[in-house]
């Protein structure tokens, strides 16, 4: 199946100020709140990142995928007087949960979104019921092929750039499909859009472990075995920091675990949240 826009989906989008940020999101679905975090790789959104799971979690969840500041249709302020840093991010998705009046949701971040959603909970646990951290950033295992990393995660503003990202998070057996690379692209293609990108590179995506390892939210960590972005012995570091957490990791996967496995990274972390398979007892 070809990638379609939201609209062409049947999603409606919805507006909210935070802190004088218009932010975009898509909701979906009755009962728990279960917000989406996505990544920060270039053209990341919400339904980007996520359009693969929205309609498989809205069957149990109220599912909220929200754009953060620079990324998709929410605001793009210049970084002369927005520094998109962690701990802005990390303010921005506190507000946007108190916009929404919403308190001990299910969360799931995805690697930069993986690192705003742990921010969050080591800021205001209060907020969060369960956490997924899935291909996460946030603590600091160094890479073992720095080189490759970089070439990774680099991106030249080009058509043809975005389409070599997107293969190299997928991995060789994640299919390009050429109406998501046109919608990434022309995401990431405004000059408010680039400035934004360019100040969210290179910024710190790190937490010390002594604040990691104080997070007392049940914690599932998913993690592709195959990831050269967040390599597998971060997957590990988590699971030997934080003190309830499990651990999942999918074999032949690499970055984006929600797209080149969908069906059972739904399922796994639908039976975590209702404690189908995991016990939760802290």
């Amino acid at each position: 199946m070809s990638f379609k826009t939201s609209e062409a989906a049947g999603y409606q989008s919805h507006y909210v100020d935070v802190d004088g940020l218009l932010t975009h999101y898509l909701e979906s679905g009755n009962g728990r709140p279960l917000v989406l975090v996505h990544g920060g790789g270039a053209g990341a959104d919400g339904w980007g990142n996520w359009s693969s799971c929205i309609a498989r979690f809205a069957t149990n969840f109220r599912v909220i995928v929200p754009d953060m500041p620079g990324f998709g249709r929410s605001a793009k302020p210049s970084p002369a007087v927005y520094p998109y840093d962690q701990a802005s991010r990390n303010r921005h998705l506190a507000g946007f949960l108190t916009a929404l009046n919403l308190r001990d949701v299910d969360l799931i971040g995805n690697s930069m979104g993986g690192a705003t959603s742990l921010g969050l909970v080591i800021d205001h646990p209060e907020k969060v019921r369960r956490l997924v951290l899935m291909g996460s950033a946030g603590l600091a295992i160094s890479n073992p092929n720095p080189e490759l990393r970089a070439r990774l995660t680099s991106y030249d503003h080009t058509h043809d750039g975005m389409r070599r990202l997107m293969r190299a998070l997928g991995g060789p057996h994640f299919p390009i499909d050429e109406e998501m690379v046109a919608y990434r692209y022309a995401l990431v293609s405004t000059p408010e859009a680039r400035a934004a990108m360019d100040a969210v590179r290179g910024g710190k995506l790190t937490y010390d472990d002594a604040k990691i390892s104080g997070v007392k939210t049940p914690t599932l960590v998913v993690g592709g075995k195959e990831d050269q972005v967040a390599v597998l012995a971060r997957t590990y570091g988590y699971l030997e920091l934080l003190p309830n957490s499990w651990g999942f990791v999918l074999p032949h996967v690499h970055h984006w675990v929600m797209m080149e496995a969908p069906e059972a990274f739904v399922a796994i972390t639908t039976a975590f949240f209702n404690d189908q398979i995991f016990k939760v007892a802290v």
